[in-house]
């Protein structure tokens, strides 16, 4: 059998939608946009779901995450699939860099090589301590608090000093099982929204803007968040690029995260270099210049 130059990866409800709703379509479309433009340049491709029991991986050269974003659910599946699948073929991105971004304590590996991240205190599994405790010792009075690892705005709470009570119940349930993180809630993220930076081979492609719906916070369309297209400035474009510098290895595909903090700087919300959605259908080029990348890699 010919060995497959490269499968793209999604999960199992995305191979064949029997519904096509709006969420689907996007999915589908820009999934689409990859594989053409990675046949074009004359690559052998395939899609497939990540958990496909009978596919055998060891037949493709290359493997691209896509759409794989029951990963977090299934994460102790995902992850010895991961440790399997990354001896048989080439990851994009690699098995470290997922390891490695797929937890957010990598934001203070960013943070000691000089690029500036929100403000985040993390909690570790198993500590014992109370929300009321964590404001009065970091001194925040509206905070954000959100897992280690997750998606999707999982387990994800605006806080402030009226609410914690409220959600005490559900910390302790969640500190117990996982790693969690404290951030203070930056105010402008409701006024100027979060930008989206991609960024391939080291180099800035094109940039999104995420604004959540009225009296919400979460940026996300699940939540009624809305994207525009954004035209970068040269500071964020080179703040983008720095940031994914940084990384513990230069990625095929990285999503920058950005924000404006409340001392108004640009700061690093997260690095997306697993599953991002990466807007390929505002800006089709985009997977244009993706796949004439994997190309090179490939010849390489």
């Amino acid at each position: 059998m010919t060995p497959i130059d490269i499968v793209i990866l999604t999960e199992d409800k995305y191979v064949n939608p029997t519904e096509i709703n709006e969420y689907n379509k996007n999915v589908l479309l820009e999934d689409q946009l990859v594989i053409d433009a990675l046949k074009k340049e004359g690559l052998q491709v395939e899609r497939k779901s990540w958990s496909d029991p009978n596919f055998d991986w060891g037949t493709t050269k290359h493997v691209i995450f896509r759409t794989t974003w029951d990963y977090f659910d299934r994460y102790e599946e995902f992850s010895m699939w991961l440790q399997e699948v990354s001896s048989k073929t080439t990851l994009l991105n690699s098995a470290d860099i997922i390891h490695w971004n797929i937890d957010k304590h990598y934001l203070l590996d960013l943070e000691k090589k000089g690029i500036h991240i929100c403000k985040s205190h993390f909690i570790e599994k198993g500590t014992n301590t109370t929300l009321s405790e964590l404001h009065n010792q970091l001194g925040w009075k509206k905070t954000v608090l959100k897992p280690c690892v997750s998606g999707a705005a999982r387990h994800t709470y605006k806080l402030g000093l009226d609410t914690l009570e409220k959600h005490e119940n559900i910390f302790q349930e969640l500190i117990s099982n996982e790693a969690m993180m404290l951030q203070p809630f930056q105010e402008n993220i409701t006024t100027k929204g979060e930008f989206s930076f991609v960024v391939i081979n080291g180099k800035y492609s094109h940039a999104v803007l995420k604004i959540a719906k009225p009296g919400d916070f979460r940026v996300q369309d699940d939540f009624g968040g809305t994207v525009h297209n954004h035209n970068a400035t040269k500071e964020e474009i080179v703040f983008a690029e720095n940031a994914v510098k940084a990384c513990i290895e230069m990625p095929m595909y990285a999503r920058v995260d950005v924000i404006i903090d409340n001392n108004n700087k640009l700061a690093i919300s997260e690095l997306e270099l697993i599953e991002p959605e990466l807007w390929f259908r505002n800006y089709p080029s985009a997977s244009i210049i993706l796949a004439k990348e994997i190309k090179k890699l490939i010849n390489n």
